[in-house]
């Protein structure tokens, strides 16, 4: 009876440890999900958003081209609207070189903030047959797309 028994160290407890990185490698994984979801969704917005704002800047176009100035001047924003009246929109657009013709070369949207922005740019051809390259910035408004800031 005399003979040494050997320590032998305590069991700990693997099933916590075990619990905690399950539950962290689930939130890990919740969270690159979520990641995937808002770039997904991002993406929808601004593939969604390309056709409409060509089609807001073409509307617009056609319209300075036709000498059309109040259907174009329903195609600005309220920020746009504030600078100017719808007179005074016309005759600004009326003012030589008049623009008489253009081709839309680029469509660009992205959000900022959260809200898709487009950019167009296009090539205006002027009276006399110069022509220069423009960006026209387009914004969402209640629901419509609309030609923001200084187009010309």
């Amino acid at each position: 009876m005399g003979g040494n028994q050997a320590w032998t160290r305590p069991a700990r407890p693997r099933q916590a440890v075990r619990t905690g990185l399950v539950l962290g490698g689930f939130t890990v994984g919740l969270c690159l999900i979520g990641v995937a979801g808002l770039a997904l969704w991002n993406l929808q917005v601004v593939m969604q958003a390309n056709g409409p704002v060509r089609e807001t800047a073409d509307t617009f176009l056609h319209a300075v081209a036709a000498d059309e100035t109040d259907k174009a001047y329903e195609k600005l924003c309220r920020q746009a609207k504030s600078k100017w009246s719808a007179g005074g929109f016309g005759s600004w657009v009326r003012t030589p070189p008049q623009v008489r013709g253009y081709e839309i070369t680029d469509v660009s949207v992205a959000t900022s903030a959260g809200r898709p922005r487009g950019t167009v740019t296009a090539r205006l051809t002027r009276d006399g047959g110069d022509s220069e390259e423009r960006k026209l910035p387009v914004v969402q408004e209640n629901g419509k797309w609309r030609v923001c800031g200084d187009p010309f």
